[in-house]
């Protein structure tokens, strides 16, 4: 038997729906079946929405109706009145439930007539017809609470014309996307099922506090991550023996190895930071944003990410041209640009680069004999810039995503952190992206630029101010949740 005082949601409705897909989203659990072949679910599942081990509301997955218009015919001639119209549900499941004719319904009727609330689903973009007027009949008679979902699977829009008919055997009709509801949609589709039973509404208003209180914690943590992240890869440096430091090409190869893990560095964050949002198995489509060693140096990359000149002048952290780009290995230290495309760049490259040296490098002696290289740290001011705002625009992606999603996270290129449109690489002058720098107010950039000066110059940051830049990371998190 169900616990009366646990709310459980029946999902129900005609096969292939889209009724998988609003249980993974209301259940954050992305291990929930989903298939655009019909009949997918053909035995209930149930799935819980736990917080911190503690389970708030169950979710049932059930087989789509097959044979409604039957089902129904039957419950009508062993009706006498509308008193008995729940007992009648029950016989026809008792009846019928080892008859595989009505093996689906008497599946998704078990577990209302158990207790469970109902929420009935339809794709919007599919026309009304009046072969639906016997589900919605069957779970009226029924008596539970109810709650009818337009989903949009398909191109069509016919909202309005499923409207009027929903209207008749439901008290609540909503539009609910369940690939693209956003976070704050799904918390009041809980409080508005709260409303529609009373045993139910101090729960799942109870529920509905603790999973906001969930993803503020979320964020807040991963904005820890990607602090430490900042820090960490701002600190990274590689040391290598090497028995003839001016050998250009050992010297390329082994750069090459302290891009990587610095690319390695950053994957790893991104990971930690999915895990955070119950996002265990997340594939990530990085195609077109290109997450590799060549383009977190990439001139788009620091176009996108970084500050601008006239940005880095304003904030104060252009100084002047690096004294060329020469590898002088006799000098104990040197500037270089990473990647294989980057040194053709140094000519073009100073309004976004800030005309600055990138990676510290130099030759020591060893104690026993030989040298050995000491590549990095990035020591360009515009690098913990260009780490933030990749870090944020996966973060964005990120809580913009619903776990009925099946497809690749994909990381565009183009930088919406407010929404305001894409990069424009060919004319960056022509971009109606916000930038990080720009969305800030005055007094948040100022505290920003000097927490991430103290980051490029290799200073530790204090517990007050890895929770100041923590706080300046979640500040600019609820626009994406709403």
């Amino acid at each position: 038997m169900t616990n009366q005082n646990l709310p459980a949601l029946a999902i129900v409705g005609h096969p292939n729906k889209g009724k998988s897909s609003i249980v993974s989203t209301l259940s954050q659990d992305s291990s929930v079946g989903i298939s655009p072949v019909s009949g997918t679910t053909v035995i209930n599942r149930e799935f819980p929405m736990q917080v911190d081990g503690t389970t708030l509301y169950k979710l049932i997955d059930t087989p789509g109706f097959q044979r409604a218009r039957a089902a129904l015919d039957w419950m009508q001639q062993h009706s006498n009145a509308a008193s008995d119209h729940r007992l009648t549900v029950e016989a026809f499941v008792e009846t019928h439930q080892e008859d595989k004719k009505f093996e689906a319904e008497c599946q998704l009727l078990s577990p209302i007539l158990d207790g469970a609330g109902i929420l009935y689903v339809i794709d919007g973009s599919t026309p009304y017809g009046s072969e639906y007027d016997a589900e919605m009949e069957i779970l009226r008679w029924t008596g539970q609470p109810s709650m009818a979902l337009i989903n949009q699977i398909g191109d069509g829009e016919y909202f309005d014309e499923w409207q009027q008919p929903l209207g008749q055997y439901f008290k609540i009709v909503r539009n609910f996307d369940a690939q693209a509801a956003s976070f704050e949609r799904q918390i009041q589709l809980l409080t508005g099922f709260s409303e529609l039973a009373e045993n139910w509404r101090e729960p799942l208003q109870r529920a509905a506090a603790i999973l906001r209180q969930q993803r503020k914690r979320q964020i807040q943590q991963a904005s820890f991550l990607i602090s430490d992240m900042l820090v960490a890869m701002s600190n990274y440096s590689l040391r290598v023996p090497t028995r003839n430091p001016e050998n250009q090409e050992a010297l390329a190869q082994q750069t090459q190895r302290f891009q990587q893990s610095l690319s390695a560095m950053e994957s790893s964050n991104r990971k930690e930071v999915e895990q955070l949002f119950l996002y265990d198995q997340l594939e990530r489509d990085e195609s077109e944003f290109l997450l590799s060693e060549e383009d977190l140096f990439s001139e788009s990359t620091w176009s996108i990410f970084g500050l601008s000149r006239d940005q880095l002048v304003t904030t104060g952290i252009v100084g002047g041209a690096a004294g060329g780009t020469l590898l002088d290995l006799g000098s104990g230290g040197l500037t270089l640009f990473l990647g294989s495309g980057i040194g053709a760049l140094v000519g073009g490259a100073g309004a976004w680069f800030g005309s600055q040296k990138m990676v510290k490098t130099r030759v020591l002696g060893l104690p026993l004999g030989g040298s050995e290289w000491v590549i990095g740290p990035v020591v360009n001011p515009n690098f913990p810039w260009v780490l933030l705002g990749r870090a944020m625009n996966h973060l964005q992606h990120l809580c913009r995503r619903t776990h009925a999603r099946r497809d690749a996270l994909v990381l565009s290129e183009g930088y919406d952190l407010m929404g305001a449109g894409n990069f424009n690489l060919e004319n960056p002058e022509d971009s109606e992206s916000t930038s990080l720098y720009d969305s800030l107010e005055k007094e948040q950039r100022s505290k920003l630029q000097t927490l991430l000066s103290r980051i490029s110059k290799q200073k530790p940051l204090k517990e007050s101010e890895r929770s100041q830049l923590s706080e300046i990371i979640c500040q600019q998190i609820p626009s994406w949740s709403d």
